[in-house]
Protein backbone atom coordinates (compact mmCIF):
# COMPACT_ATOMS: atom_id res chain seq x y z
CA UNK A 1 0.00 0.00 0.00
CA UNK A 2 1.34 3.43 -0.93
CA UNK A 3 0.17 6.88 -0.54
CA UNK A 4 2.14 9.69 -2.71
CA UNK A 5 1.44 13.04 -2.28
CA UNK A 6 2.23 15.98 -4.85
CA UNK A 7 1.66 18.91 -6.46
CA UNK A 8 3.46 21.15 -3.37
CA UNK A 9 5.51 24.37 -4.34
CA UNK A 10 6.18 27.95 -3.20
CA UNK A 11 3.21 30.73 -3.99
CA UNK A 12 2.42 33.80 -2.72
CA UNK A 13 -0.35 34.73 -0.35
CA UNK A 14 -3.69 34.81 -2.30
CA UNK A 15 -2.62 32.23 -4.87
CA UNK A 16 -4.59 28.17 -5.77
CA UNK A 17 -2.28 25.22 -5.38
CA UNK A 18 -3.99 21.79 -5.55
CA UNK A 19 -2.13 18.73 -4.47
CA UNK A 20 -2.37 14.99 -5.78
CA UNK A 21 -2.34 11.72 -3.34
CA UNK A 22 -1.61 8.83 -5.73
CA UNK A 23 -2.38 5.42 -3.80
CA UNK A 24 -1.37 2.50 -5.39
CA UNK A 25 -1.26 -1.45 -3.65
CA UNK A 26 -5.03 -1.49 -2.62
CA UNK A 27 -8.61 -0.64 -3.58
CA UNK A 28 -8.38 2.54 -3.51
CA UNK A 29 -12.32 3.14 -3.82
CA UNK A 30 -13.31 1.19 -0.79
CA UNK A 31 -11.33 3.60 1.70
CA UNK A 32 -11.86 7.01 2.85
CA UNK A 33 -9.13 9.43 2.64
CA UNK A 34 -7.48 12.33 4.61
CA UNK A 35 -4.91 14.99 4.03
CA UNK A 36 -3.23 16.18 7.30
CA UNK A 37 -0.33 18.65 7.83
CA UNK A 38 2.52 19.61 9.45
CA UNK A 39 4.55 23.40 10.54
CA UNK A 40 7.95 23.39 10.94
CA UNK A 41 8.13 22.87 15.08
CA UNK A 42 4.31 22.07 15.54
CA UNK A 43 2.78 18.77 15.19
CA UNK A 44 0.71 17.27 12.81
CA UNK A 45 -2.85 18.70 12.41
CA UNK A 46 -6.08 17.62 10.33
CA UNK A 47 -7.01 19.56 7.14
CA UNK A 48 -9.65 17.51 5.27
CA UNK A 49 -10.92 14.08 4.98
CA UNK A 50 -13.52 12.13 2.44
CA UNK A 51 -15.49 9.07 2.41
CA UNK A 52 -14.73 6.00 0.17
CA UNK A 53 -17.53 7.50 -1.75
CA UNK A 54 -17.09 11.03 -1.85
CA UNK A 55 -20.07 12.01 -0.63
CA UNK A 56 -18.71 13.21 2.91
CA UNK A 57 -16.77 15.87 3.76
CA UNK A 58 -14.71 17.03 6.75
CA UNK A 59 -12.49 19.96 7.09
CA UNK A 60 -10.63 21.76 9.70
CA UNK A 61 -11.88 25.05 11.02
CA UNK A 62 -9.13 26.81 9.62
CA UNK A 63 -9.16 25.98 5.93
CA UNK A 64 -13.40 25.63 5.44
CA UNK A 65 -14.83 27.55 2.55
CA UNK A 66 -11.09 27.76 1.29
CA UNK A 67 -9.78 24.24 0.61
CA UNK A 68 -11.65 21.40 -0.97
CA UNK A 69 -11.24 17.54 -0.64
CA UNK A 70 -12.46 15.34 -3.79
CA UNK A 71 -11.30 12.28 -5.49
CA UNK A 72 -11.41 9.98 -8.87
CA UNK A 73 -11.65 6.71 -8.01
CA UNK A 74 -10.63 5.61 -11.94
CA UNK A 75 -7.45 7.37 -11.36
CA UNK A 76 -6.97 6.16 -7.77
CA UNK A 77 -6.02 10.10 -7.07
CA UNK A 78 -7.37 12.05 -4.32
CA UNK A 79 -7.25 15.76 -4.53
CA UNK A 80 -6.96 19.11 -2.27
CA UNK A 81 -7.72 22.16 -4.18
CA UNK A 82 -6.23 25.25 -2.38
CA UNK A 83 -7.38 28.60 -2.60
CA UNK A 84 -6.54 32.13 -0.86
CA UNK A 85 -3.59 30.48 0.69
CA UNK A 86 -2.16 32.22 3.33
CA UNK A 87 1.52 32.32 5.05
CA UNK A 88 0.12 30.14 7.99
CA UNK A 89 -0.75 27.50 5.28
CA UNK A 90 2.69 26.84 5.16
CA UNK A 91 4.07 23.12 6.15
CA UNK A 92 4.67 19.73 4.76
CA UNK A 93 0.99 18.00 3.47
CA UNK A 94 0.70 14.35 4.09
CA UNK A 95 -2.34 12.20 2.89
CA UNK A 96 -3.49 9.06 4.64
CA UNK A 97 -6.17 6.97 4.25
CA UNK A 98 -8.54 5.32 7.01
CA UNK A 99 -7.77 1.39 7.90
CA UNK A 100 -10.75 0.13 7.51
CA UNK A 101 -12.89 -0.66 4.09
CA UNK A 102 -15.69 1.19 4.50
CA UNK A 103 -14.34 3.08 7.28
CA UNK A 104 -15.40 6.48 9.05
CA UNK A 105 -13.92 9.30 8.16
CA UNK A 106 -12.81 11.15 11.68
CA UNK A 107 -10.45 14.09 12.63
CA UNK A 108 -7.69 12.00 14.59
CA UNK A 109 -4.56 10.86 13.08
CA UNK A 110 -5.06 7.54 14.94
CA UNK A 111 -7.62 5.98 12.79
CA UNK A 112 -5.50 6.96 9.56
CA UNK A 113 -2.26 5.31 8.22
CA UNK A 114 -0.08 4.43 5.28
CA UNK A 115 1.03 7.63 5.49
CA UNK A 116 2.41 8.85 2.18
CA UNK A 117 5.81 10.97 1.86
CA UNK A 118 4.63 14.62 1.94
CA UNK A 119 4.69 17.74 0.04
CA UNK A 120 5.81 21.11 1.45
CA UNK A 121 3.66 24.07 0.29
CA UNK A 122 5.31 27.51 1.09
CA UNK A 123 3.21 30.39 1.20
CA UNK A 124 4.96 33.84 1.61
CA UNK A 125 3.77 37.15 2.07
Amino acid sequence: VQLQASGGGSVQAGDSLRLSCEASGYIFSLYPVAWFRQAPGKEREFVAAISWSGTYTLYAESVKSRFTISRDNAKKTAYLQMNSLRPEDTAVYSCARVQKRYGEITYSSYDYGNWGQGTLVTVSS
